[in-house]
């Protein structure tokens, strides 16, 4: 039989092998081109419809994704509208007396309690080794004993070894045990910390509760504080607000930052359309979106009184006043102003007597004999029916001091009534870049008020009361215990302490955390040079001086 030239062809991509013979290595060889080449083409139509079909399913994918995606964020508009368009039947539940408990921190100690060692046991002791005695080792003299001895010697090494692991054990033992010991005490002090925080804070939470319920002023306030900074309104950012408390009334003056009326949300549909491959936001229109406005704001005002006035059990709120106001680009001027747009005095009886969940919120509002534009989307400028008082039997004229102090001058020489003075006059020039005041009370050095500053912001402002204290000695805690309970008897938003000198630790550590600012020597410097006054503060000179005139 004649020889056959063979040869093996094979294609990975189809998973194809196929031998192929000839007559002689050329016709074999040819043979296996042709294959391979038919091979290759059936292959790149197999990769081409491979390809078509992916980019078939990646097209449906994309497609679908931006179907849902734009039936997601019609679905949330959809939602978020419902949610302004009942804010207050929505949340009429939540018109509740105030849970005191909620406010106590219930925070278990975060650290797990240390896990017990897991100790190493002792080894049994070693038993005597007995020599093993054979008929020859008796016969033969000397052999028995030099076999006890070696077995005796065998025994005290192996006694010896068991003492020394014994000894180790017992010293990593004891060690696991002093870390356990110690991880348990530190664990037990920190525990204890926690737990007498928690006790400080729930018997500061008491004691607001029982002032509250006493009828102290700032209690109530601290109360109503509380409830509107609970108060959320969706998606709206959350508001500001300013209170005012007349105890001889038993009325609250609120001064609320409402939303403007861009910060609605105005999407109402969106819409994928696929010959664009692009999605399309559909808006609600202008009259819709004054529509919701007013209806949200109107809301809101309803939803801050019955807020209060339920959360109030004993009732130390009469009446209650509320005043919305609106930040917004004023359309004729270009500027963003603060208007108040909407006012309304409510006594209690009148307004806990009205079906909240079945009320028109604009005829409520009307009814209660509320002021406000008929629009108020248009954000018209109203007179409020009251605001806060920022009047003070105790404020007397002030004179300025700063422009007779010479360069140099040493402030901690300066008298008392003039420094006053002095620190009213600098916070004056601080304050009315922004159109505030500041104004100074009687002389009377018994840790009073020395001067009221009033920022005129109805929701970021307020009334800052500003103790100075000339001192040539580290200003203690005491003063400021001082600063923060006049703080909270006055009503203010903030207490600042200005001295000469400067605070000591527990001073500084006693403000965190609360409406005060600490200023000492230094800082009333840069305040000082800020405003064009060099002078300088040395404590040293100062007690020196004092001692001569004694």
């Amino acid at each position: 039989m004649a020889y056959r030239h063979q040869i093996t062809v094979s294609h990975a991509g189809l998973g194809k092998v196929r031998i192929l013979t000839g007559s002689d290595a050329y016709i074999a060889e040819s043979r296996a081109r042709e294959l391979k080449q038919r091979w290759d083409e059936q292959y790149e139509r197999k990769l081409e419809v491979e390809r078509r079909a992916d980019e078939r399913e990646q097209r449906s994918q994309h497609l679908q994704e931006n179907q849902d995606e734009a039936r997601q964020r019609t679905d949330n508009a959809a939602s978020e509208r419902r949610a302004l368009e009942s804010l207050l039947t929505n949340s009429v539940a939540g018109g509740a007396i105030f849970d005191w408990h909620s406010l106590k921190d219930q925070t278990p100690y975060p650290t797990p309690l240390p896990l017990p060692r897991a100790y190493k046991t002792y080894p049994f002791e070693p038993s005597i080794v007995v020599p093993s005695l054979s008929f020859i080792d008796k016969i033969i003299p000397g052999r028995t004993k030099r076999k006890q001895e070696a077995a005796s010697t065998q025994t005290a090494l192996r006694k010896a070894l068991w003492v020394d692991q014994v000894e180790s054990i017992r010293r990593d033992n004891e060690s696991l045990q002093c870390a356990y010991t110690n991880e348990m005490e530190a664990w037990q002090a920190g525990k204890s910390q926690h737990d007498a925080q928690l006790a400080d804070q729930h018997q500061a939470i008491d004691e607001r509760r029982a002032s509250y319920e006493s009828g102290v002023p700032t209690a109530i306030t601290s109360l109503c504080e509380v409830v509107l900074s609970r108060t959320t309104h969706g998606m709206l950012p959350s508001p500001d607000f300013d209170l005012d408390y007349t105890p001889a009334t038993k009325s609250l003056i609120v001064e609320y930052s409402l939303p403007a009326p861009d910060q609605m949300p105005r999407i109402k549909e969106v819409r994928f359309v696929k010959t664009r491959d692009e999605l399309v936001e559909m808006f609600y229109s202008d009259a819709d979106q004054a529509r919701l406005y007013d209806s949200v704001v109107y809301q809101i005002c309803l939803r801050v009184l019955r807020d209060l006035f339920c959360a109030d059990p004993v009732r130390t709120l009469e009446a209650i006043t509320f005043n919305g106001w609106v930040t917004a680009v004023d359309p004729a001027k270009g500027k963003e102003t603060t208007t108040c747009i909407m006012s309304i005095t409510v006594r209690r009886e009148e307004f806990l007597d009205i079906n909240l969940e079945r009320i028109d919120p604009k005829a409520c509002f009307k009814s209660l004999r509320g002021i406000g534009s008929s629009k108020l989307h248009s954000v018209t400028a109203i007179a409020p029916i009251c605001t806060i008082s920022r009047e003070d039997s105790r404020f007397i004229t002030s004179h300025n001091v700063a422009e007779a102090l010479g360069e140099g001058f040493n402030l901690a020489t300066m008298e008392w009534e003039e420094f006053e003075h002095l620190i009213r006059e600098v916070f004056a020039k601080e304050f009315s870049a922004n159109g505030g005041e500041v104004k100074v009370t009687q002389a009377s050095r018994d840790g009073g008020v020395d001067a009221v500053a009033f920022d005129p912001d109805p929701i970021r402002g307020g009334k800052i009361v500003i103790q100075a204290k000339r001192y040539t000695h580290t200003v203690g805690v005491s003063a400021v215990r001082d600063l923060y309970g006049t703080v909270l008897n006055e009503g203010a938003t903030k207490g600042i302490l200005v001295t000469t000198a400067d605070y000591g630790p527990d001073a500084y550590q006693f403000a965190a955390g609360k409406p005060l600012s600490l200023l000492n020597g230094a800082n009333l410097l840069h305040l000082l040079e800020k405003h064009g006054h060099a002078v300088r503060i040395d404590l040293r000179e100062a007690r020196r001086i004092a001692a001569d005139l004694k």
